[in-house]
């Protein structure tokens, strides 16, 4: 919000005061008292990107206690806006307007953040393209296409003065605070270890084939900053994800970003000093499936620390007994935690601690949210008014991302990478050929050193 609409709210909130004390001011409804009251706090809030994520911000908005309006939804198809305004509509008294370029968006002052829940590609240029505007950015996972649009994103938030948090959920959780403030006091000892895990079981996914494009769907701004191409079938539908490098980010970006978080965490570690992988596309060999479906990755680092991330997708047998979540190894015990809460064992390997979570949030489900989507989402809030400590600033969740980027490029460079602990970067000039991306034109990212 910028000052001057803060000052000219908050004096119209004060003039109403005098009228409004003892009850409401003459011919003035309920909810347009409730506007005014507060009105120098409230967040005008846009969200882009309306298709699985969006149940997680139902409540976020919702709650009184946000102190939010939604202004607008914002997605390249139709059908998607008209279903988010009629799903919205059980949760707010209030109809947010619809728009399909994010550009008008971002154009409009009254809105002080972006919930940016578009495809992969287009999360770091959304990102900046809204801070650059003015605006504070709540993005998702992963919250970079490519390890240079992390570094960018990283730089943003000091050179514009604005909050940007990524959607890494965990972060907000109680009972994974709680964990983490006991692995952080020596609870386990020296943590040296930590398996991530992601175990899920998708299905074939159709061949891509030339076809029309979909009543309602702009594909122009779907491509937004990526190479332009002629529509396929299916692509623009959660399958983007695994039709190749030019939007999504295989399940590395996709669900990996979670545990891996969680790993360093944990282990309190920056950058790796070595990346090695075995990846391969196991199942349905003749779908239209392009990537891996199946990864074992080490991440080295200097300590004798080790990250370990295990990807089934497309294999449900639950190896570690859940379909996702993260082991830690500590010198005098260990941990076992997901979203579902945390258990502790010494090290003869007896249960010394257990916490369960209260709520519930989605593990491998597609879109999901829950009560730990609704904390994060909230503290972004309260971050941006300097109420509250952000629990994942965008450099720590840009780093957590890099792991994602840095197993994809081994697996599409086929070599393990020397890393420079210092910033991440691939020892590799070969390999570091994929530390960014082509653009299309007028798309470029920011120059910022």
């Amino acid at each position: 919000m910028d000052q001057s609409r803060r000052e000219f709210i908050k004096t119209a909130a004060l003039g109403s005061a005098g009228v409004a004390i003892g009850g409401l001011a003459k011919g003035m409804t309920a909810r347009s008292y409730n506007r005014i009251i507060g009105a120098n706090e409230r967040l005008q809030v846009a969200i882009a990107g309306l298709g699985r994520r969006l149940g997680a911000y139902y409540e976020p908005i919702a709650l009184k206690s946000s102190n939010v309006e939604l202004l607008y939804l914002c997605d390249v198809m139709q059908k998607q806006r008209e279903s988010a305004l009629q799903k919205f509509s059980k949760h707010i008294d209030y109809k947010p307007k619809l728009e399909n370029d994010i550009r008008k968006v971002l154009a409009d002052k009254d809105v002080d953040v972006l919930i940016n829940a578009t495809p992969d590609h287009w999360h770091a240029p959304g990102t900046w393209l809204a801070v650059q505007a003015g605006k504070h950015v709540y993005v998702e996972k992963p919250c970079s296409h490519n390890p240079r649009e992390g570094e960018i994103l990283s730089m943003l938030p000091k050179k514009y003065n604005k909050v940007i948090q990524m959607g890494n959920q965990q972060r907000s959780a109680v009972e994974s605070i709680d964990l983490m403030k006991q692995i952080h006091s020596g609870a386990i000892g020296q943590p040296y270890k930590a398996v991530a895990f992601y175990i899920a079981n998708r299905g074939a996914v159709p061949v891509p084939k030339a076809a029309p494009v979909p009543d309602g769907l702009d594909w122009e701004l779907f491509q937004g900053p990526a190479p332009r191409q002629p529509y396929q079938h299916d692509t623009w539908d959660y399958n983007w994800h695994w039709y190749g490098w030019t939007y999504g980010t295989a399940e590395a970006g996709n669900n990996g970003t979670h545990e891996l978080d969680v790993a360093r965490w944990a282990l309190q570690v920056e950058h790796p000093q070595q990346v090695s992988v075995e990846a391969a596309k196991r199942h349905f060999a003749d779908d239209g499936w392009t990537m891996y479906d199946t990864m074992d990755a080490t991440y080295r680092y200097a300590g004798d620390k080790i990250i370990k991330w295990e990807c089934q997708c497309r294999n449900g047998y639950k190896t570690f007994g859940s379909d996702r979540g993260v082991i830690i190894y500590g010198t005098n015990g260990s941990a076992y935690v997901d979203r579902d809460g945390y258990r502790m064992y010494n090290r003869e390997g007896k249960l010394t601690k257990e916490r369960k979570a209260q709520g519930a949030e989605a593990g491998t489900a597609l879109g999901g949210g829950g009560d730990m989507t609704t904390r994060h989402v909230v503290n972004f809030f309260e971050a941006i008014r300097g109420k509250e400590k952000q629990n994942s600033p965008i450099e720590e969740g840009a780093k957590s991302v890099l792991l994602c980027h840095l197993a994809n490029i081994a697996y599409r460079a086929n070599s393990d990478l020397a890393v420079d602990e210092t910033n991440g970067h691939i020892k590799d000039k070969k390999a570091m050929k994929l530390w960014s991306r082509d653009y299309e034109k007028g798309w470029e990212p920011p120059v910022l050193t």
